[in-house]
């Protein structure tokens, strides 16, 4: 497989996490809000698993895959100052999906532990996460 397909593959993987990484904890923001045993609150709670088992986790899967196969195509990256900003942003995201997945977690049992402003604010959390890898790996500034 060429490496022009294989980044094809890999952003269209990151696209498609970052989807998910922006909309789960909208979705918090309006579960936090619902009624526990609510209608609106059960729904929710199968909208959130979904969305992170069946779409975010596997295209984080697939991004890393392919990002780490680009990345054996082309080891000279690891020399790179800005691919290593890039490289830890990305793990940092990863850790931001399992927060978001342990946050899934509790609202799926009727636990909330944080208001709707704070879902707000973790809402915020993978678009400056993004920003920052985007910055690396197109403008290369460092």
């Amino acid at each position: 497989m060429s490496y022009e397909i294989i980044k094809s593959l890999h952003i269209i993987s990151v696209i498609s996490w970052m989807v998910g990484l922006l909309y789960l904890p909208r979705l918090f923001v309006y579960h936090a809000d619902a009624p526990t045993g609510s209608v609106q609150a059960e729904t929710f709670k199968v909208m959130e698993r979904r969305l992170l088992k069946a779409i975010m986790t596997p295209a984080m899967i697939a991004s890393f895959i392919f990002g780490l196969w680009m990345l054996a195509l082309n080891p000279e990256l690891f020399s790179e100052p800005w691919f290593h900003v890039k490289f830890a942003a990305v793990f940092l995201l990863a850790g931001v999906q399992g927060k978001f997945s342990k946050m899934r977690r509790l609202l799926e049992n009727d636990e909330k532990p944080l208001s709707s402003k704070a879902y707000r604010i973790w809402n915020e959390v993978p678009t400056v996460l993004m920003i920052i890898i985007v910055v690396m790996a197109v403008a290369k500034p460092i």
